[in-house]
Parts: C-alpha cells; sequence; structure tokens
C-alpha cells in the first residue's frame, strides 16, 4: 500500500510502499480517506514531539477519518505503529475509533479532530469552565485559536475576547462568534492598555496558544488589573509563541490565577478522544468553520513543510 513512511529523525517523510497492516485482536483495520497534517504529525515525525517514540520505519500521521471493514465511517487516533494515518489502510486499537455523523464530510472531520479538541478538553476537562464566564483565546487567528472562539460560544461563554497578528483573520473573528478582539502586533504597553478593561471586568478562563511574550503580558496584566482574589484559570496549551517566559513570582503571589496545561499526558486519553467525538458531533448542527485544504496524499513532498498558510492541509486516500 502506499503510506508517508518516516525512515529517520530529522527528515520529511517519503510516499512509497509500505507493507500493509494484519488484523490483530483489540484491533480494526480502516480504510483511510483523509488525515490532517497537524502539528502532532509534524512533531513526531520529526522527532521532536515530546510523546515520539524514536522506532523507525513507521508511517506518519496520528488520526483521521476512514471506514472500518463493516462500512462504518469513523474518525480514528493513534494507530498502533509502525501503522499511521497517512496511510491507504491502518491499524487502530477498537476503543480508539469512534463513528462521525454521516453529514461531516470526511476532509473537515480529519482537519477539525484535533485543534477542536484542544480547546473542548482545555474548557471542560481542565478549567471546569461554567456556562456564561467570560473566555479570552490568546493566539484566535491560528486553525486551532479560530475554533476555540467558536467552540467557547458554543459550550455557552457569556463573552470571549480573541487576540491575534494577522488582522483580516482577526477582523473575521466577530463573525464566528468573538464579542471584541485585541490585535497583538502593538507594543506591550499599548497592550497592557487594551487588555486592561478586559481583566477589570473579570476574565474567567484564558486558552493560550502561544505562551512567550504575549502569554506573559496577559498574565502580568491580569495580576495587577482583576478583581481583588479573582479566580483566573491560565490554561496553556500551544507554544507558537515561544517555548518559555519570565514570569515575575508576583504574579501568582499578587493574584487568584491559577497555572494550568492542556494536552496529552495532563488528560486520560479517553477524555480527549470524548472531546475529539464531542466535537465532531456538535460541528454540523453548531455550524463549525475550518479552512482547509485537501491535496492527494502522492504530493507530500510538495505540501508537507509549513507554508505559512492558514488553510489546514489534509491528505486524502481514497476517493
Amino acid at each position: 500500500m502506499k503510506a508517508a513512511i518516516v525512515t529517520q529523525a530529522g527528515q520529511m517523510p517519503v510516499h512509497a510502499d509500505f507493507d500493509a497492516p494484519v488484523a490483530t485482536a483489540g484491533h480494526v483495520l480502516i480504510d483511510v480517506e483523509a488525515s490532517a497534517l497537524s502539528h502532532l504529525t509534524r512533531g513526531r515525525a520529526s522527532g521532536s514531539h515530546y510523546s515520539s517514540s524514536g522506532r523507525f520505519p513507521f508511517v506518519a500521521g496520528v488520526d483521521g477519518v476512514g471506514r472500518r471493514e463493516d462500512g462504518t465511517r469513523v474518525y480514528f487516533f493513534g494507530p498502533k505503529a509502525p501503522s499511521g494515518g497517512l496511510a491507504q489502510r491502518t491499524l487502530v486499537p477498537e476503543g480508539q475509533c469512534f463513528a462521525i455523523p454521516d453529514a461531516l464530510d470526511a476532509v473537515t472531520a480529519a482537519a477539525m479532530a484535533i485543534p477542536g479538541m484542544s480547546s473542548w478538553a482545555a474548557l471542560t476537562e481542565r478549567a471546569k469552565f461554567v456556562r456564561g464566564e467570560t473566555v479570552l483565546v490568546n493566539g484566535a487567528t491560528g486553525a486551532s485559536g479560530r475554533l476555540a472562539v467558536q467552540i467557547a460560544k458554543h459550550l455557552g461563554a457569556g463573552k470571549v475576547i480573541a487576540t491575534g497578528r494577522h488582522p483580516q483573520t482577526l477582523a473575521g473573528l466577530e463573525a464566528v462568534g468573538a464579542d471584541c478582539v485585541v490585535p497583538l502586533g502593538q507594543d506591550e504597553a499599548a497592550l497592557h492598555r487594551a487588555l486592561e478593561p478586559h481583566f477589570r471586568d473579570g476574565v474567567d478562563v484564558v486558552l493560550d496558544y502561544l505562551w512567550g511574550p504575549s502569554a506573559q503580558t496577559l498574565l502580568t496584566g491580569a495580576a495587577r488589573t482583576l478583581p481583588d482574589g479573582y479566580p483566573m484559570r491560565f490554561v496553556q496549551i500551544g507554544s507558537i509563541g515561544g517555548g518559555a517566559l519570565t514570569l515575575p513570582g508576583a504574579v501568582l503571589r499578587a493574584s487568584a490565577i491559577t497555572l494550568l496545561g492542556s494536552g496529552i499526558g495532563s488528560i486520560p486519553f479517553e477524555r480527549l478522544l470524548h472531546a475529539m467525538s464531542a466535537v465532531l458531533h456538535a460541528a454540523v448542527p453548531s455550524r463549525f468553520e475550518i479552512a482547509t485544504r485537501a491535496v492527494p496524499l502522492a504530493e507530500l513532498a510538495l505540501h508537507w513543510e509549513n507554508d505559512g498558510s492558514r488553510l489546514r492541509t489534509v491528505f486524502t486516500l481514497h476517493p
């Protein structure tokens, strides 16, 4: 079968032949229709993600949409190594796939599952979000952040504040649920001033996809401006803006801010799968939007590298 094969860390996968998986007890064979090129897929293929196994060769791709041998259309996550999502057929533990709505197309489902899960799980599992609370999405102009705005509204956020650097995308977030937007491309003092009235009113949950300087500005500003004892939960999800920051200890001593992380390892795996299922079943009735670019797996070499596009690349394998 054709697959995206990783032969060693640090090298791009190649589109080539790979032995098809064989049925194993407790696992299901899936004919793959679509698999998204996520940060997790790239990170595991390069060996840079903390969950990388370091064993080669293997097929890239951590999830996707396809059909079981009985024809059931499913989303799957975590194929059994060396299988992967970027192959014509994959092998997945029985409990790591679930049926998806017929009205949700394969490309959209594959594109939406992981980024949608990131905010759904952060809100419901880590922040213990309560309907009516105010949510700030830091880094809302990426695919995950834009979905986070929509999901926060779907779950009942009373107010959603969105920050981001891409002006056109930021301006369009109000159409998908943001009550107000704050551009990050201003100097630190101006950003503090822009955020101050929101913190003064009270921000309950921050979903942070950036970390780095913007997260530091948010945390220091919140500590200075939130009402005394206001229990803001800051949930760290992604690090696109930088892998580290310098946080004065006074930020935590002088406020009721709680720092949390959300991702693989901080939430039980079955709860992550539950969040993915919830997102995909809510996608059609709540009209979640995600911009995608569907390309055949044979064009792997042309689309593997991040070209700066805001479209989420999804590789297709079967018509």
